[in-house]
């Protein structure tokens, strides 16, 4: 089959487009899916600049999302049936084939119905996004109706899906945005209040916006000062979130601690990452309540660009540049 191959860890030229052998499924409760789409995410790009979690199994073929069609199942499968589609976020990290390919073989556990309403290249584009936001939102910050939420980088990938389920909870949401353009997506998407951070301080903006409590919930996809500099923007006792890894050489916690706030880190590719089933199996779960949201048209994905298969050197270099509204998408043959 055509795969996009990490060859080695560097630019976006260590990718290159070879003829790789098909999965084939080995377990009974396997599916094979020919993959019309894969999902280019920021943790693509990192594990192609730094290599993967799995430097012995070199070269590797990257993607977590995908979206396509089930070819064959597995003596056990009972979910799924030839000619279903589905969408899934499975493989990727270099332990096994992601989805930058014609083919996939996932446990049917771990994949979901693509949402009838969405196109393979939208609903590639979603379950990464769709789970980080998800679990950050209502499972680490336990957000609950009537609250009021900061979330960084709303125009994004992971924020543009969070503002969504922000306001399907019934919080009122402020979030940052680069430009006016951005700033009326995120209107659209529902959002009370966009601030645009190159022009205002957004700690004031959002203690102006909260009678100066603070918010109650800050959702961090930013990472690096922004982590720290949003503690003064969470109200005393709040939450504050963040998908990235906080460096102590970016800032301290001292005004944290001193508004005891709860600070939750998301990961959701930490199932995956440490083999835990049960939990990879919940999040599909998850993937299917918002195939369900989508197809109600509760739900909206927005899709950036899309590339074809053998122009993902041009996708990581998109990727890269941070300034993205939405997703970028590989469509494959």
């Amino acid at each position: 089959m055509k795969a996009v191959v990490m060859t080695a860890a560097g630019d976006p030229e260590v990718l290159q487009l070879q003829d790789i052998p098909q999965p084939n499924i080995e377990k009974d409760t396997e599916i094979l899916v020919r993959l019309k789409a894969a999902g280019v995410n920021p943790i693509d790009t990192k594990l192609r600049k730094r290599g993967t979690f799995y430097p012995d199994q070199t070269p590797a073929v990257l993607g977590c999302d995908g979206a396509g069609i089930v070819e064959a199942t597995g003596s056990a499968v009972s979910k799924f049936n030839a000619g279903d589609e589905v969408y899934f976020c499975n493989g990727g990290l270099g332990g096994s084939t992601g989805n930058y390919a014609e083919y996939a073989v996932i446990d049917e556990r771990f994949a979901a119905k693509k949402p009838a309403s969405l196109s393979f290249a939208e609903a590639a584009a979603a379950p990464l996004v769709l789970l980080t936001a998800w679990e950050a939102l209502y499972d680490r910050a336990r957000l609950q109706a009537g609250q009021k939420v900061l979330i960084h980088a709303g125009a994004g990938g992971v924020g543009h899906v969070a503002i969504q389920l922000a306001k399907l909870q019934g919080a009122e949401v402020c979030t940052t945005v680069g430009d006016e353009e951005k700033a009326e997506f995120v209107r659209q998407l529902g959002a009370d209040l966009a601030i645009l951070y190159k022009e205002t301080d957004f700690v004031q903006a959002t203690l102006d916006w909260t009678d100066g409590e603070g918010a109650d919930i800050v959702f961090d996809t930013v990472g690096g000062e922004t982590f720290y500099k949003s503690c003064p923007a969470v109200r005393v006792y709040g939450d504050i979130v963040t998908i990235l890894e906080p460096a102590p050489e970016d800032g301290n916690l001292k005004v944290a601690r001193l508004r005891n706030l709860r600070i939750s880190l998301e990961l959701m590719l930490t199932p995956m990452f440490q083999g835990l089933a049960k939990y990879q199996e919940d999040q599909a779960k998850i993937l299917q309540q918002c195939a369900t949201l989508i197809d109600e048209g509760r739900l909206k994905i927005h899709l950036g660009k899309t590339f074809p298969l053998q122009e993902a050197v041009a996708a990581h270099r998109l990727q890269e540049t941070g300034s993205m509204t939405g997703k970028i998408v590989l469509l494959i043959d």
